[in-house]
């Protein structure tokens, strides 16, 4: 289990490829303390002849000194280096390993088991693949066991190994680790983990580690090292949608202008259709480029490499908005409020009302906590009300953005679906956590939602017969719908400017009108959109109340949400015209006066 072999005679070059190759692996290890979470590392490290002579006899000397193995080779000394750590005999920071074999290269992330410092292992899990969950044998799975496994599935983590440790103090018994293999992945199926596994090991003797265990022998599975080689990791989707968060601007001189960052998730290529979120702007990829030592211009960028993108045309982009791809389902959804699972992180505890900077992407804006919508009991994971969140504590917090904010459900793109919130007097990290959609506590549609009963609408002191006197109409509403780009805006206005010739009076709504004002806080999701023409025929209602004609400019997709505007606003009173009807001005105006809706004006 060492490094890719070269052997005499091989050119340099390609043992350095064959290298390169090698799949990453990134690997969290959590648990309570004293689990053995750094003498599991350390073993890897050692029975892999990953700890090189010269660090084996210093830690011979440190084992001696600070070692809790009565003078024998401590392994767990080999990450815990720092002094308090050394002297207290726990992990206290986030400590890294790097190694490779010959099937995989791995990253370690050794992470403190003490609930005081449950802020470091969410940090160490938010950069993982897999989670090592350590058990000790004798106490079984505990509150902290959960809590890191909970952690662990918010942030995405689908593979989790609980390595039950110890094995030698309980005398090897299949019966004990039957009982904790059972607990722990039935946990893990609650919290909709799709790869959970248990393994028996004794880190303090190798057993089971690097090599399958000879004393354990009714296990038949493999050894830890086996299942890290041969664990199937998904690689990038050609489904993922394209986000590329904008770290820089590069202007070098007047000819050149890209847009720097780390492509998150999904490839783009030269030619493809990009919005700059959140304001929409639309251009295309002119050029993908790279610095001058690496070559020539790439072709196509994919995650999770770092590009400079050059657009067709000038366009308002700087730090901290999201290059995407264009349209359908893969759109990011955009606004003020976010809901979203949080690991609140430090002593003073999270209240509504708090004011603290929000990071999504390379965005930071600041914002208001506008409500702690429930708190998780780790142990049953059932959700409790709660008007505060403590130190450690899961939960759900609903905050309010001072400026509008690009986004994705942390399950479409973790890069632009990770949310910090950061301290303002002390700019330290005070919570992490993932971003929630299509949840029944975040503001969506309000359809069904019912008026106070304490108000009232006025009475307006002219009638509708004198209004439609006055425009020879009925009041009336004409909703031109379907895909961006097929002229509905143009054909609103041509509509308008009829009705107008005829002596009619008439206002047009329009989707992109309603987004810069009145839905401003709305994104592009389903709901979103629901929402956006609901508020448009709100206004549409108010304004045929005055006797207008309304004509309605947006996408409107969904059929059923067009039928509730529809029955909101009188189907009587309702032309409905869709994009592959074609927007035939003159042939809706013949539409309008054949029902009666409007007639020639005969009088001032």
């Amino acid at each position: 289990m060492t490094l890719p072999t070269f052997t005499a005679g091989e050119d340099l070059r390609g043992w350095l490829e064959r290298y390169e190759r090698l799949q990453l692996l990134r690997v969290l290890t959590c648990g309570n303390v004293d689990d053995g979470k750094s003498t599991l590392i350390g073993r890897l490290l050692h029975d892999t002849g990953r700890i090189y002579e010269d660090h084996l006899k210093a830690l011979e000397a440190d084992s001696r000194v600070h070692g809790t193995t009565g003078g024998g080779l401590d392994l767990a000394l080999v990450v815990d280096g720092l002094k308090a750590e050394r002297e207290q005999g726990i992990t206290i920071d986030v400590a890294w390993r790097y190694f490779t074999t010959a099937r995989r290269a791995f990253i370690i992330a050794d992470c403190p088991g003490h609930e005081q410092y449950t802020r470091n292992m969410a940090t160490g899990a938010s950069h993982c693949q897999l989670a090592i969950s350590l058990i000790d044998a004798r106490s079984g799975v505990t509150t902290q066991t959960r809590r890191h496994a909970t952690i662990a599935a918010m942030l995405g983590i689908r593979h989790v190994v609980a390595a039950v440790n110890k094995m030698d103090l309980v005398g090897w018994g299949e019966s004990r680790f039957r009982e904790i293999e059972a607990e722990f992945l039935g946990f893990c199926a609650r919290l909709g983990i799709e790869h959970a596994v248990a393994l028996p090991v004794s880190a303090l003797t190798g057993e089971g580690v690097v090599r399958r265990s000879n004393v354990m022998s009714w296990f038949t599975g493999p050894a830890l090292l086996d299942l890290l080689e041969g664990v199937e990791l998904p690689g990038p989707g050609d489904a993922d949608p394209f986000r590329m968060p904008v770290q820089v601007v590069l202007r070098p001189n007047l000819d050149f202008r890209g847009f720097a960052g780390q492509i998150t998730s999904g490839d783009v290529r030269v030619g493809d259709r990009v919005r700059i979120m959140p304001r929409g702007t639309e251009a295309r990829v002119a050029r993908i480029a790279r610095p001058e030592e690496h070559g020539g211009d790439l072709d196509r960028g994919q995650a999770p490499e770092s590009v400079v993108l050059c657009l067709d045309r000038e366009v308002d982009c700087s730090r901290g908005d999201v290059i995407a791809c264009f349209g359908g389902a893969s759109d990011m959804r955009v606004g003020r409020r976010i809901v979203a699972d949080l690991v609140w992180m430090v002593d003073a505890p999270l209240v509504a009302g708090q004011s603290l900077l929000c990071r999504v992407g390379t965005r930071i804006t600041p914002a208001r906590v506008v409500r702690v919508i429930h708190r998780l009991k780790v142990d049953t994971l059932a959700h409790e009300p709660a008007e505060s969140m403590a130190l450690n504590d899961i939960g759900r917090v609903e905050l309010e953005c001072e400026e509008p904010v690009a986004f994705d459900p942390y399950r479409i793109s973790r890069g632009t679906g990770a949310i910090v919130l950061i301290d303002r007097l002390s700019n330290a990290t005070a919570a992490a956590g993932m971003i929630r959609t299509g949840d029944p506590t975040e503001r969506g549609a309000h359809w069904d939602d019912q008026a106070l009963d304490s108000v009232s609408s006025p009475v307006s002191g002219v009638s509708a017969a004198e209004r439609d006197a006055r425009w020879a109409q009925r009041p009336c509403c004409v909703l031109l719908h379907g895909p961006p780009n097929t002229g509905k805006t143009e054909a609103a206005f041509a509509l308008e400017r009829a009705l107008w010739d005829l002596g009619h009076d008439a206002v047009v709504l329009d989707g992109q009108g309603m987004r810069s004002g009145l839905s401003k806080d709305l994104g592009f999701e389903p709901g979103d959109r629901s929402e956006n023409l609901r508020r448009a025929a709100e206004v549409a209602r108010l304004l045929m109340g005055q006797g207008r004609i309304v004509v309605m400019s947006f996408v409107a997709p969904q059929d059923d949400v067009r039928e509730r505007a529809r029955a909101l606003l009188g189907p009587d009173r309702c032309l409905f015209v869709h994009a592959s009807d074609g927007f035939d001005v003159p042939g809706i105006v013949a539409q309008l006066a054949a029902r009666g809706l409007i007639g020639r004006r005969t009088s001032a």
